[in-house]
């Protein structure tokens, strides 16, 4: 038995790492601002972990094997935590994201289309960190989400107090009515309606993960292994937006319609049945003209065994077609 901290841990995968946590025997301990209990037996510290004098409060004496961070999205989350839990814990494990991959919101190091991005390719060992930018308000770090969480994991690997790592997460899928990025919702209604989806011209395939496959990752990355640094977490097989929707459309019963979007579309790009083009109109999530796909080959040589995405999808897509839809679209790997 470990003593286990989960900040955040409401909802979501969150909630079913705390669950399993607790399902194995350990000594589970959730940290959040208490709109959502913990199941019966969890210890719940209610407490804002922007507010580090309320944080150290809450805490009082307590020490813990293993704290998974779920919700630090900036460096000034993750400089907080650092002090707050310095010497409470011998290792810190940070729920990041694929975002951290993406070109369109930093300079990276260029990788060759078509293969699987390694972690090192941001490396928050040596990332710039600035403290000083507005990251409390709301609407800066939803236009910086990338860039907060990239520069949250470089405070933490910078910290000496404990072992840091970070488990970069693919695209989130599955749950049903819990599913509340509604992205699998957004392709789902339109092919069930034929409604075109708006896709690029040359599409490039991007990775994606069961929520309950990332709550067992997670699961694994705090008990059961000591790796540090950052993991990428993806299931196998890659999947570019018509891909996606044609295992969606199999299992809705119908075809998949398109439309091509994006500044310069040759209109002869989009001839063929079903398929307009547009200029100028923003294309459907996980329709990317830019490569960020993971790869998960450290993941595999530390001994975690992913599953296929066309395996697990179509049970996917059965459980959010048989459940009421409540999501709003959001960052596919909140938690």
């Amino acid at each position: 038995m470990q003593r286990i901290c989960v900040i955040g841990g409401s909802r979501y995968f969150g909630k079913l790492l705390v669950q399993r946590l607790q399902a194995a025997g350990h000594q589970v301990t959730v940290i959040n601002r208490g709109s959502v209990p913990p199941p019966a037996g969890v210890e719940h510290l209610v407490a804002d972990r922007d507010d580090e004098a309320a944080l150290v409060a809450a805490l009082a004496a307590r020490s813990f094997d293993v704290v998974v961070d779920q919700v630090c999205y900036t460096p000034v989350q993750a400089a907080i935590a650092a002090r707050v839990f310095s010497g409470r814990t011998r290792r810190y494990v940070m729920t990041s994201t694929i975002e951290v991959y993406d070109p369109a919101t930093a300079a990276l190091p260029e990788v060759p289309s078509g293969t699987p991005i390694p972690e090192l390719t941001v490396d928050p060992a040596t990332w710039r960190v600035q403290t000083d930018l507005p990251w409390h308000d709301a609407a800066y770090l939803e236009g910086h989400y990338a860039e907060g969480k990239r520069q949250a994991e470089a405070v933490l690997a910078r910290h000496h107090g404990f072992d840091f790592a970070t488990v970069r997460s693919a695209h989130v899928l599955g749950g049903g009515p819990q599913e509340f990025t509604g992205r699998l919702a957004h392709y789902i209604e339109r092919i069930s309606r034929g409604t075109q989806i708006t896709v690029h011209a040359d599409a490039l395939p991007t990775v994606f993960i069961h929520y309950q496959e990332l709550a067992d990752l997670l699961l694994w990355a705090a008990t059961a292994t000591d790796f540090t640094g950052p993991l990428n977490a993806c299931s196998d097989g890659p999947l570019d937006v018509r891909a996606l929707s044609a295992l969606i459309a199999a299992q809705v019963g119908t075809e998949a319609l398109y439309r091509t979007v994006g500044a310069g579309v040759d209109v002869a790009a989009g001839a063929g049945a079903g398929v307009g083009v547009g200029v100028g109109e923003q294309a459907s999530p996980f329709s990317f003209d830019r490569h960020y796909a993971m790869s998960n080959a450290r993941a595999k040589e530390l001994g975690f065994r992913f599953s296929d995405t066309a395996q697990w999808l179509p049970a996917a897509v059965a459980e959010a077609l048989n459940a009421p839809s409540t999501a709003t679209t959001s960052h596919a790997t909140t938690a």
